[in-house]
């Protein structure tokens, strides 16, 4: 019972957190999801159980799922201690974990000079993101080559021939994927 009470706090906290977030009065929020104000505030305030058929409109209104609202987080969720992985020319910390919404992946990557370019430039579907934290990368996106220094970012589309290697020395980059990038970027 006292799990159950406690998924019911943080289903109402996160509801009132995002409904405030958002800037919205309780008679907005109830508007968006079919339930009266006073039936909102009874729910946010503990004085009403919260019933499924209240969450699911509850969810879209808010734009978030039922997952994100009832799912309950730990902290040893918090801290993440990325394992590097080594390949020749790169060594890559993960720094987001497999629960991470939208199956995005961030990585960290230190890039060296012997890192070869592949024969074959990869093509996937999807956008990828970078900043260099430090060093000078150079992006090769088919024919173009982009030098992205310390500080900058570059976004390109990953249906272009790509890759990404260090100019000058080391380079270390942020690194953002989408699934298709994690695995084109990640599992050599």
């Amino acid at each position: 019972m006292t799990q159950e009470l406690d998924v019911d706090d943080v289903v109402r906290q996160r509801i009132r957190g995002l409904r405030t977030a958002r800037g919205w009065s309780l008679e907005a929020l109830a508007n968006r999801c079919g339930l009266t104000p006073s039936t909102l505030s009874r729910i946010e305030t503990g004085h009403r159980r919260i019933a499924l058929d209240q969450l699911v409109p509850l969810a879209r209104a808010l734009d978030t799922t039922l997952d994100q609202l009832v799912q309950a987080e730990e902290d040893s969720d918090v801290v993440i201690r990325p394992e590097p992985q080594h390949t020749p020319g790169t060594t890559t910390w993960l720094l987001s974990n497999e629960s991470t919404l939208h199956g995005v992946t961030v990585a960290k990557m230190r890039i060296t000079p012997e890192r070869a370019v592949p024969a074959e430039l990869p093509v996937h579907p999807g956008r990828e993101w970078l900043t260099v934290l430090s060093g000078t990368a150079r992006v090769q996106l088919g024919e173009r080559v982009v030098t992205v220094h310390a500080g900058q970012a570059a976004e390109f589309s990953t249906m272009v021939p790509h890759a990404i290697t260090a100019e000058g020395g080391p380079v270390e980059i942020l690194t953002i994927l989408d699934h298709d990038g994690e695995r084109a970027h990640l599992s050599h």
